[in-house]
Formats: C-alpha cells, structure tokens, sequence
C-alpha cells in the first residue's frame, strides 16, 4: 500500500503493524536520498518549512484550539496543558527554531580525525547520518518541527509519533515541514507522521528493527519504561528531569534566591525546571529562598529544618525527593555541608541537569568534578538546560545515559561515523 507522505487523516489507516512497515520502507527510501543531501538543499526545505508555518499560523491555532478543549475536557493537567498550548507568540519560536537549525553547520562528511599509521593506510573517521529514527513523544507540538528538522539537517529520515493529546497541532505542523521537503526537492518521506494514536502504532516501531535504526522517545516515566522494556530497537532514553539546586554557603544571597526562583518558576512544566533545592546549613539566610518561592506561588515540601523556616512549608514525605513534579511544588532540604549535598544528589538526581550556587570557585570546581549528571552547572538556572540556549539550534531531547549522546541531543548527537582508508596499492604481510 502506498500511504502517502502528506497523509489525509480521513483515509482507512492499516492496521499499526502494516502501517509502521509501509512507513519504515518508505522512510529507508527517503534516508538514501536526504544522507546525500546537500547543505543548501537541506536548509532550504526548513527555510520553506518557516514560511509555511507562519503562512498557516491560523489554521495551526485552530487545530490546537482542538487539543485543547479535548484535553481540558479529559482532565489533562495545567502542566501538561501548558506543554500543549500553542499561541502566535510560540509559532513563531517554531517558525524561528527551524531557520536556526537551518543556518547550523553541516555535521555530515565532518572528518572527525584522521591519520597516517605506519602501515601507510590513510585513515579517517567521518561523520555519517543514523538512518531512520523514530520518535515517540507526548504533549508538546514543536517537537514534531524540532525533530523532524534536526533529523533532516543531519541526514537522516523520521518517523514521528505524538501523544494523542496534540494529535490535531502535530498534523498541522506537519503538513508545514512536508510543504518545506517538497518545495526544496526533497521527498516528503523524509519526514513522516503516524497518523493514529492507536497505541499499538508504539508497539509497532519498537519492533521496527531493520527498518527503524533508532528510537528517541520523549515523554514521562511511564513512556520512556515501555520503549525501554519492549525496544527491539536502540534507544536513546531521555528519563526524569529531577534537577537540583544546591545552594552553598558562599552563595551570595540575591543571586541565590533570583536563581531559585527562575530555575523552579520560569517554566515549572520542563524537564530543566528545579524540583529540589538544597540550601547549605551555613548559607546566611534561608527563610529568603523558601519565602520567595511561596510568594512566587511555588508550594514548598521540607524537611523539618526548612518547616521551621517558613509555618507554610508542608512536610516532605520520602517519594517527594525522587519526585519530577512539573508543577509549582519543590522539594526542599537544609544539608550539613558539600559531603550532604553531593551524597543526596547522587541518591537522587536523575542524572538531567544539577546546579551549585557558590562565590567560592573551589566549591564550584569541586561540585562540577563531583556531579554525574548530563548537565552541570555554576551559578545559572537550570531552565538554559535546552538546546537552543546552548547554541544547537534545537534539540530532540536531553540524554540522561551514558552511550552515544548525552545532554542536549541536536545534529551531531544524530550521526554515527564510519572509517575511510585509503592506500596506495597497500597489502599487508
């Protein structure tokens, strides 16, 4: 059956293991064709993509007007709903996010290194595209633009699945990127949707091996632990974002409680949102970092010595300090000294992204050495935990294992390498 690339949602769909092998086939087809791709080809389709988006900016709205109503009607959370929500404002992010990626430098046909040894083989690691990935996310609608931009830009075909709350946004902005492919010569392959929210469609590329090459799902604790359970496939997990902050003794004061604040209230719905704040038992003045996140709006789950601090603090059961809320809640506890600190990190930390907030550099360097997490960092707010912020244009999610990528994944995270030799006649004895 030929499903084609820009889908009618109202057509018969096959059945999701039918459907997912067609999509798989196709995607191979498109992959050949997009990994030798020229820069200028590749950037322009996401350049029309832009355009397109902003062209269709009132239908996009519409279609995640939909969303909307349907999943305040089935009780989605203010989190989640947050995560849904699209307004012109945010189209344009998206619209924004894809010239960026763009404009970014090419990582395929990098030479990663090379050398001469002394067989004389001239030897050469360059950077190659995965192949096909497949993403699976929930809620959030800029990720089908975000992945299916980074995928094209390093060479690679997608095959994306959203969660069914956002099935209306996605297929709108989807409809964008493959007017983008088109108008640049590329096939609409390159990038495709699951146009079902059938569960089993899941099911379907985790089994996908052979024609899938990756799997990226983005989601809560209990996606992640079906892609990880039932993956015939490689994945490249993204798990909680448990992020803490640790607020030394050295911490000058204002600095502190302006980072706390941001890092848990800026956007409390992100995985780089700070769930737990530890505060050093020597910092000068702790009722002011948990007063001004109550005042903030921020419920605050203690221990005993933060509940003596402020009569609102509510206390912390032992779940709260492995707990991702993505709400306004925070974990909060007074610890002795750096020794506590890093011992209750690597208890509790999810490995996403951990800060310290210090004046003193030698506390710093110790905590940055210390913290086996994908993103570490001094005296900034856990929100730049984002590709974008780091100057990758966009990402497809933050890796919290230890193979292939880790932190925030974006084109070069989306290539593998393969060596080149080259002799001269040579043979070896």
């Amino acid at each position: 059956m030929i499903w084609p690339a820009a889908m009618n949602e109202h057509r018969t769909i096959p059945a999701p293991a039918a459907l997912i092998a067609d999509m798989g086939a196709r995607a191979r087809a498109a992959a050949a064709i997009v990994a030798q791709a020229p820069t200028t080809v590749k950037s322009a389709a996401l350049r029309h993509a832009a355009i397109a988006l902003r062209e269709s900016k009132d239908a996009i709205l519409a279609a995640n007007a939909e969303d909307m109503a349907r999943g305040s009607a089935n009780g989605l959370s203010p989190a989640l709903l947050d995560r849904l929500k699209l307004d012109a404002e945010r189209i344009e992010g998206i619209a924004g996010a894809l010239e960026s990626v763009a404009s970014l430098p090419d990582p395929i046909g990098e030479i990663i290194d090379s050398s001469t040894p002394p067989n004389g083989l001239e030897l050469s690691r360059v950077r190659i595209p995965l192949g096909v990935i497949g993403i699976i996310y929930e809620s959030r609608p800029n990720v089908t633009a975000d992945a299916g931009a980074l995928c094209l830009m390093s060479g690679n075909a997608a095959i994306l699945r959203g969660g069914s709350e956002a099935i209306e946004s996605n297929r709108a902005i989807h409809r964008c990127l493959v007017t983008g492919l088109q108008k640049a010569g590329l096939p609409g392959d390159a990038v495709q949707l699951v146009p079902t929210t059938d569960r089993e469609a899941v099911g379907a590329m985790l089994r996908a091996n052979g024609l899938i090459d990756i799997i990226v799902p983005r989601g809560g604790k209990g996606l992640v632990a079906r892609v990880q359970d039932e993956a015939r496939v490689p994945v490249l997990a993204h798990l909680d974002g448990i992020c803490h902050t640790y607020v030394h003794a050295a911490a000058e004061p204002e600095m502190a409680r302006n980072i706390v604040v941001n890092a848990k209230m800026r956007r409390t719905g992100i995985c780089g949102a700070m769930e737990t704040l530890l505060v050093d038992a020597n910092f000068p003045d702790p009722a002011s970092l948990v007063t001004a996140l109550i005042d903030a709006g921020c419920e605050i789950r203690g221990d005993a010595a933060v509940q003596k601090l402020d009569d609102r603090v509510i206390a912390a059961q032992p779940a709260d300090w492995d707990t991702e809320y993505l709400e306004p809640i925070a974990s909060v506890a007074i610890v002795a000294g750096m020794e506590e600190a890093l011992a209750h990190i690597a208890r509790h930390s999810s490995g996403h992204t951990d800060v310290i907030v210090t004046d003193d550099p030698e506390a710093a360097d110790r905590f940055l050495a210390s913290v086996d997490s994908a993103i570490v960092m001094h005296n900034a707010s856990s929100q730049f935990a984002d590709g974008g912020e780091f100057g990758l244009g966009a990402e497809i999610g933050i890796s919290t294992g230890r193979l292939h990528a880790r932190g925030p994944v974006a084109l070069e995270g989306l290539t593998t390498y393969k060596w080149i030799a080259r002799g001269k006649g040579t043979v070896r004895g």
